[in-house]
């Protein structure tokens, strides 16, 4: 089998770059377009939606719209997954999923936010229902078969390692235009209103993001690197015989804390910005690029430290250093004594370096786990890994969906409830670094070395 050339490995991140960027726009601006705050309202914002916990007195609307679609994402990520590792066309087993699921998750994308009325109702409800699942089913049909290329393709830890290194880079790259969008719509806004503006900068960021997708399938011939054979495992069963793994399982624990943590910092930076700091939206572009500029910084080092001191202990010092940087968070706009934009840049300093270490190793520890399991049981199920690792912290973000639209919206216009959603943040961190203490990086390191 060949070998990615590292011209051939930015072609294929550059399909990261496309999926994070649509993966963005919905988990940055979905709830703050659609549960927004006071200063949204003022500046013309549409309320589409009714408000407040109105599904059984305890869930927003949004909250258990969105919290429902990563939940129909986990279910979907295994059945996608087996089509994936069974397929027997002659193009390879992942890239056909990626050239058929890019214009998919483009256009539900933009119609997510495309509500049919321009008055608040349950029919605007319904049609987001509809638009959020067309989005995890599409995002789904393209990150599950693309991620298990990322053990295909590279063939010995030093490569996945480099190939984790470049998406990485793209993947930061695609959220922080993502974060981008209030700069541009803004532009947009005296002419066509806040809504409409919105609306176009989403447009051309989908097409943008649809070209990008296409990048992999046009540069790269599946099978010219990749050799295995399709697996004959029920979708189900598969998924049952990846959770056997005990590491396996050790690690997607730790990654579901993970992912309840970062998923309700994310969500909130808009309203941690506006609601806590008293600054215009736009600063969050500001500090969002502010931090993905510092954490590129770290890629290298990250990269070159990685075979010296382990996975393991990077990613336990990040989770260290998120728990400062969320802790912080819920005391932010009553730090007395400094300015509210030197207290958002603190934020964004701190927070640069657990975002590089999270945004290359989980990737490169479940290659090696998919690896190590290969390796012993004779089966290739790379796509199921990487289906049973999303199927468990969509779980985690479906959780932490509901708890931050709940809890958010303590105290009202006070800010309160976004204060302790980051301090609840801070706790899930530590309990993530705790677990994640138990998993054997020795053990999987081993097992691929073995002749």
């Amino acid at each position: 089998m060949k070998k990615l050339s590292t011209a051939k490995i930015w072609a294929f991140a550059t399909g990261q770059f496309g999926w994070s960027l649509m993966s963005g726009l919905i988990a940055n601006w979905l709830v703050y377009f659609y549960q927004p705050d006071a200063t949204a309202i003022a500046e013309g914002q549409t309320v589409f939606i009714p408000q407040g916990a109105v599904i059984a007195g305890v869930f927003t609307v949004i909250g258990a719209i969105t919290a429902f679609g990563r939940l129909f994402d986990a279910v979907t990520d295994p059945l996608i997954a087996s089509l994936s590792d069974r397929c027997t066309s002659p193009n390879g087993r992942r890239m056909p999923f990626l050239r058929w699921a890019s214009l998919p998750l483009a256009v539900c994308t933009v119609l997510t936010f495309w509500s049919p009325s321009a008055e608040t109702g349950w029919l605007n409800a319904a049609f987001l229902f509809v638009m959020v699942m067309g989005y995890y089913l599409s995002i789904t049909a393209y990150c599950t078969p693309y991620n298990a290329l990322i053990s295909e393709l590279g063939h010995t830890q030093e490569e996945r390692l480099n190939i984790s290194t470049v998406i990485s880079f793209t993947y930061i790259a695609g959220t922080a235009i993502a974060y981008m969008a209030p700069v541009i719509w803004g532009a947009f806004v005296p002419a066509l209103g806040r809504v409409n503006a919105i609306r176009i900068t989403f447009i051309g960021m989908a097409v943008l993001a649809f070209l990008c997708m296409q990048v992999p399938v046009m540069a790269i011939r599946e099978k010219d690197y990749v050799n295995t054979v399709p697996t004959q495992d029920g979708a189900f069963g598969s998924l049952a015989a990846t959770f056997k793994n005990a590491e396996f399982r050790k690690f997607v624990a730790s990654d579901i804390l993970y992912w309840i943590a970062i998923t309700m910092f994310q969500t909130g930076l808009p309203f941690f910005v506006t609601s806590l700091l008293k600054l215009d939206e736009s600063m969050t572009t500001l500090y969002f690029v502010g931090m993905t500029a510092i954490s590129l910084v770290f890629y290298i080092p990250i990269n070159k430290l990685t075979p010296k001191l382990g996975k393991k202990k990077l990613i336990t010092f990040a989770f260290g250093v998120f728990f400062a940087a969320y802790l912080y968070t819920g005391f932010i706009g009553n730090i007395p004594g400094i300015p509210a934009t030197v207290q958002g840049a603190i934020l964004t300093v701190v927070a640069a370096l657990p975002m590089a270490i999270f945004g290359i190793l989980p990737q490169a520890v479940v290659a090696d786990i998919a690896q190590s399991d290969a390796r012993k049981t004779g089966s290739n199920r790379e796509g199921m890994f990487y289906a049973a690792r999303t199927f468990a912290f969509k779980m985690g973000q479906s959780v932490s969906m509901l708890i931050f639209t709940r809890v958010s919206i303590i105290g009202g216009a006070s800010g309160a409830g976004y204060r302790i959603t980051a301090f609840l943040a801070a706790a899930f961190c530590v309990l993530g670094g705790v677990v994640f203490l138990s998993y054997n990086e020795k053990k999987i390191s081993a097992s691929i070395e073995e002749k």
